[in-house]
């Protein structure tokens, strides 16, 4: 299994003000916006298009199931092989959350921090 580390993802309690910040300090730019039930996602990408951070804010201003608020990150990965490496989180008893909905998973590592997992595109 080859696992790719495809972006960074940050929680925000603030759309719109976390958009400027980066379009400014960073000078990025919004490459694509989704928008669901209970939450927004937001995709950035720097000038060369090397980088990429996600911002997800919560749309009914809670914490999400996973109990990330705002500031918190979580590294994402894309795997060639979904299926082994799903199996191998399972296997390991990483898998701290799940959404076969949207094809991903997270782990946890030892200190708690999350890393997302979904299929390579």
């Amino acid at each position: 299994m080859k696992f790719k580390m495809v972006h960074m993802n940050i929680n925000v309690q603030d759309l719109q003000r976390s958009i400027d910040f980066y379009e400014k300090a960073l000078n990025m730019s919004v490459k694509k916006q989704g928008i669901y039930d209970d939450f927004t996602i937001t995709f950035l990408k720097d000038e060369v298009g090397d980088f990429e951070i996600e911002l997800t804010y919560l749309n009914d201003h809670v914490d999400s199931p996973y109990e990330l608020g705002e500031n918190e990150t979580h590294l994402c990965f894309e795997v060639d092989d979904y299926p082994a490496a799903y199996k191998f989180h399972k296997d390991l008893g990483v898998i701290c959350y799940e959404n076969p909905k949207m094809g991903l998973y997270f782990i946890e590592d030892p200190d708690g921090y999350w890393i997302e997992i979904t299929p390579s595109k």
